[in-house]
């Protein structure tokens, strides 16, 4: 696994139950602040689950993408405690 992949989920897999974070703020955590669409993409090839990959969203507040579909993101999130206004 690239380092760049590896920084990624290494971000995703602490963000707490109830929370989220930006797919800008994951990238720049990760050390590549302009690489948000890269952190995109190497979420949606995820397939460990113990890394939330569905507490990832995007910067205008919207769910953004999910392997599983958007509308099980948003479920997902609700659950948790998240509130959705789009």
């Amino acid at each position: 696994m690239k380092s760049f992949s590896r920084n990624v989920f290494l971000v995703v897999k602490k963000i707490p139950l109830g929370k989220t974070m930006t797919y800008k703020q994951v990238a720049e955590k990760a050390s590549r602040p302009r690489a948000w669409r890269a952190v995109g993409n190497i979420l949606n090839k995820n397939d460990d689950q113990k890394i939330p990959c569905h507490r990832v969203i995007c910067s205008n507040k919207a769910a953004g993408g999910y392997r599983l579909g958007t509308k099980e993101k948003i479920r997902i999130l609700r659950k948790e405690g998240v509130v959705f206004e789009k």
